[in-house]
């Protein structure tokens, strides 16, 4: 293997070797805690623009599955410890250093990840690249950021998606970077899904008649996505709408609240949230800005907390058959301990809930 750098911001420069797809990357640099999933956060949307850093020690032992995916692989750049070169599972299709490859993420392993990890805990998500050459400029790096990734994410065409059994609603999905398995957790409770991209209109959404709406969740800041933000104004109260990670965001800008950005993030599959009354939920999640919860005082009710930092997790609309969660219910990979959400959505478009 060759020798790669991978520089940060700070000016700190972590030696390692190079795998995945020849060349350098420039992004932000942010850890996952998923102590498995690879697969699906490779494959998650949510991280474009950004360099992942696995904390987990060793990485690919179990290979590559297509099945598993979660979407497009988005990311610019892929961190690990260890990267294992003989994965041993009946599934796997290949290698995973050749999945990079093919996909043109340059990588790096033999770096201490804790170390990165720890930095990235006490200095904030910062800038990083990686390289074959340590620059002597960090203008470029220090000068990144993560902007108008929304559209390079979503799909381009309406698609239909029907339902396992009997149809019995019908739910437009705004694909503003969507993970497959929302599709998956609402076409196995009956529902017929037709995925927009995130440019569709508020009219053209509501001439599908649709039994509810969902936002989906997606990449970079929230508050830059404008006509995605003035599109949910109009549809808050007209239909049920549930929204995840990224649609939790924006429904709060159209609701008139604020978001802000958070020094690290939430990512991985054990990420502890308490709901209102007392019980605690582990999730999975994906982002690195959060609603502040009392810009919305008087217009939504916060349903669920960070029981680590207690940021917002999740909001409810009284009286617009709307709410919407930071986390990701569908959780695949990850723990599905608030998968009944799906339901209580199903239950609202059947007019059970007027939340």
């Amino acid at each position: 293997m060759e020798t790669a750098y991978l520089v940060l911001g700070n000016g700190k420069v972590f030696k390692g070797k190079h795998i995945g797809a020849k060349g350098k990357c420039l992004g932000e640099l942010v850890f996952t805690t998923n102590m498995e999933g690879y697969l699906e956060t490779l494959t998650d949307p949510s991280y474009a623009g950004q360099i992942v850093i696995q904390t987990f020690p060793l990485i690919g032992n179990y290979g590559v599955i297509d099945e598993d995916f979660e979407g497009k692989s988005a990311l610019k750049g892929y961190v690990v410890r260890e990267l294992c070169d003989t994965p041993s599972n009946f599934r796997s299709q290949e290698k995973l250093d050749e999945y990079l490859k093919q996909q043109g993420i340059p990588g790096i392993c033999g770096v201490d990840t804790r170390e990165l990890t720890r930095m990235i805990r006490e200095e904030g998500v910062m800038n990083a690249m990686i390289c074959s050459r340590i620059p002597k400029d960090l203008s470029a790096i220090k000068g990144f950021a993560v902007t108008k990734v929304v559209d390079s994410v979503s799909c381009r065409k309406e698609t239909l998606y029907p339902p396992q059994g009997e149809k019995k609603h019908t739910v437009v999905l705004i694909d503003y970077g969507a993970k497959r398995n929302i599709i998956r957790s609402l076409t196995k409770r009956g529902c017929q899904v037709i995925t927009v991209p995130s440019t569709t209109t508020a009219t053209k959404i509501l001439n599908h008649k649709p039994d509810g709406i969902m936002l989906s969740n997606g990449p970079g800041d929230p508050a830059e996505n404008t006509f995605a933000i003035a599109q949910i104004k109009k549809l808050v109260g007209k239909v049920p709408l549930f929204g995840i990670c990224l649609g939790h965001q924006l429904t709060a800008l159209a609701m008139g609240g604020k978001t802000e950005k958070l020094k690290y993030g939430h990512r991985g599959g054990n990420q502890p949230v308490r709901e209102a009354g007392g019980r605690t939920y582990i999730t999975s999640q994906n982002h690195g800005y959060a609603v502040i919860a009392k810009s919305l005082e008087g217009t939504g009710v916060e349903t669920f907390v960070n029981a680590n930092d207690g940021s917002c997790e999740g909001m409810e609309y009284p009286g617009r058959r709307c709410f919407t969660v930071q986390f990701h219910p569908e959780a695949c990979s990850g723990p599905k301990d608030t998968g009944f959400l799906f339901d209580r959505f199903i239950g609202m478009m059947e007019g059970h809930d007027n939340a």
